[in-house]
């Protein structure tokens, strides 16, 4: 009966052990978190490390928060690193008439006013740069400035909305394919393939509907001028990190702001934080390391 005893309590305080390393583990568990943009729409976004300013990483046309993986890592050891999938894209929802530039920046929006941020850098990559833009008008006190990744190429109106009606057709009428295609021509041969193939992919999975208005409404802004209206109006300095694979006309981009600049990664394509992680990283660490 003796021997009986000491094996229960061996047995219960070793279960006592195990449930309190559990609950250890379970609160080591970064879990993503959740919150609602303006219109209600859930919002999934994820939080790594700390320190000021917060670096907030906005997605691109089709992707997700998941395209920053090679950034989340390294920069996460000196500051709050946060990552978010905008409405349509990821896991966040879909309930949403019009996914539209404004729109984002609510989301954007929303993920910091949940986390109480006060100083915000603002990262976006591709589409994510004008959706940057549309956060930093409704937040000026929270954000501090805005690094594009290969975008705010030329921020004035070059296309026609014939031009936007002639690239939108394809996709219109078959997505998958047109995506494909539209996404192949963003590379350059010296990209890994696997991520190359990777990319196309999964950006041509994206819901349609939601695709088809973000790229309707991205392009029809640029056309009417209110994006290169919003960029003129921003108060804080705004760096373009750009592959060569496009031109980048700073001086253009200057007229509107005069504040603007860009550095130029030679031998890069549009997925260049992607692609040479190790290279974007540190020029992006150079620029935030610059004062604004």
């Amino acid at each position: 009966m003796k021997e009986l005893a000491l094996h229960g309590m061996r047995y219960l305080g070793l279960a006592l052990l195990w449930a309190m390393a559990g609950q250890a583990l379970a609160d080591e568990v970064n879990w993503p978190r959740m919150t609602e943009s303006a219109d209600g729409v859930p919002i999934a976004y994820e939080v790594q490390g700390s320190g000021e300013p917060t670096l907030v990483f906005i997605h691109g046309w089709s992707g997700d928060g998941r395209y920053w993986r090679g950034q989340v890592p390294y920069f996460s050891q000196q500051h709050r690193v946060v990552t978010l999938d905008l409405a349509g894209h990821g896991h966040s929802g879909l309930e949403r008439e019009d996914f539209t530039m404004p729109a984002f920046g609510e989301d954007v929006k929303a993920v910091l006013e949940d986390l109480d941020v006060e100083q915000a850098l603002l990262i976006g990559h591709s589409m994510g740069g004008p959706v940057a833009v549309e956060a930093a008008r409704l937040m000026p006190e929270r954000v501090i400035g805005i690094v594009g990744v290969d975008t705010f190429h030329h921020v004035a109106p070059q296309m026609s909305q014939s031009d936007l009606e002639q690239m939108l057709a394809p996709m219109q009428e078959d997505f998958t394919d047109a995506a494909r295609h539209f996404v192949a021509t963003m590379f350059i041969e010296e990209t890994d393939a696997a991520l190359r193939d990777w990319v196309i992919r999964d950006m041509t999975a994206a819901v349609p509907d939601v695709a088809l208005s973000a790229f309707e409404d991205m392009g029809a802004r640029h056309i009417d001028g209110e994006a290169a209206q919003h960029f003129e109006e921003l108060t804080v300095p705004v760096v373009a990190i750009n592959a060569d694979l496009w031109p980048t006309d700073v001086e253009a981009n200057r007229q509107l702001l005069p504040e603007f600049d860009a550095v130029i990664m030679e031998g890069s394509d549009h997925f260049l934080h992607m692609a040479r992680p190790a290279a974007f990283n540190r020029e992006l660490d150079r620029v935030i390391g610059t004062p604004p």
